[in-house]
């Protein structure tokens, strides 16, 4: 960062002003977004039980976990109340589709409100993702072996099951600063248990072998893992810093990706992730605008950039060999 940034020029009233009316919600909008991914999704399920032998089961069940991790992006925007503007219905939908992968949304939703307020700012924000130097100096040799090559661990090896579980811990930690998480996890370990038992009720009448559905999960489980481990380590790996006010320090503690339209509604507008972070209020579709708008903002006040990678692909090769933490004190330390 720049040391122009490090005395911040402009106001988050002028930030906000420049997207006030960009914070409304279209029902239909995020409606068909939900909609078409929850049918693609059924749709290559049914597709996969249908065509019981090897290859095209397993071929379309890697087609429905590419699609089923879109889908469980819209719980983001469900929880944030951006996707249909229908907070119960919002959340009820999240909850259904969570459940059957062992995804405790509940829990997620109260701590990725921590996650908005803590990020670049408090390093007990649950969904960090970079380490500091002092916790890598006190950790053994094999946590920081596993720190070094935290990438390819986390997105390959870790996946699904590697959220869920850090998420799980997040909620038990953060249980006497919100005390509602108790109840989140209650309600999420319930939720997701009577659904698989369900789902597996539902395997035995059809006569169909538990193992196959196991595997059927595991496969979905690791597609959808890699989408949403790749994600979440690319949004702030690497940035992790304070800038003024809190907007501003979201603005420039989380990455954008420059992406096609296509692509860009596949994930919620969430490769404006800097925009959103700043702005959580401001539904999917009005991610690309508010970005526009924010950095003419930042221009005029003679502010830097907001941080801006050239696709997925590049940022992911970019990033994957790096090895960054975060400083006690000041600038970004790097190691090769």
């Amino acid at each position: 960062m720049t040391e122009a940034c490090l005395r911040p020029t402009v106001s988050n009233k002028a930030l906000q002003a420049a997207v006030t009316d960009l914070q409304a919600v279209n029902f239909w909008v995020g409606f068909l977004r939900f909609g078409v991914l929850g049918v693609a999704v059924i749709g290559c399920i049914t597709l996969a039980w249908t065509h019981a032998a090897g290859l095209s089961f397993w071929g379309w069940t890697v087609v429905a976990g590419v699609f089923y991790a879109f889908w469980l992006i819209c719980t983001h925007d469900a929880i944030h109340h951006t996707l249909l503007g229908w907070p119960v219905v919002e959340e009820t939908l999240a909850r259904i589709i969570s459940w059957p992968m062992l995804w405790p949304v509940g829990v997620y939703a109260k701590l990725h409100r921590l996650h908005h307020g803590w990020n670049g700012l408090d390093l007990r924000d649950p969904e960090r993702i970079q380490w500091t130097t002092q916790e890598y100096q006190d950790a053994s040799p094999f946590v920081q072996w596993y720190m070094r090559h935290q990438w390819l661990i986390d997105i390959l090896i870790l996946g699904g099951l590697g959220i869920i579980l850090k998420t799980l811990m997040g909620g038990r930690r953060c249980q006497d600063l919100l005390p509602r998480l108790r109840f989140q996890l209650f309600a999420d370990f319930l939720g997701i248990g009577i659904v698989q038992a369900c789902l597996i009720a539902v395997v035995i009448l059809s006569h169909t072998s538990i193992w196959r559905y196991l595997l059927f999960w595991l496969c979905l489980e690791r597609v959808v893992g890699v989408i949403a481990q790749t994600r979440a380590h690319l949004e702030h790996y690497g940035l992790w810093q304070q800038v003024g006010g809190h907007q501003l320090t979201q603005l420039y503690s989380s990455r954008n990706l420059q992406t096609s339209h296509w692509f860009s509604w596949l994930v919620g507008g969430l490769n404006y992730h800097a925009v959103h972070h700043a702005f959580p209020s401001i539904p999917f579709n009005q991610l690309p605008q508010a970005y526009d708008r924010l950095q003419t903002v930042l221009d005029d006040h003679g502010m830097p950039a907001m941080e801006l990678e050239q696709g997925y692909t590049q940022a992911v090769r970019r990033l994957m060999n790096r090895f960054i933490l975060i400083p006690m004190a000041g600038g970004l330390s790097t190691k090769h």
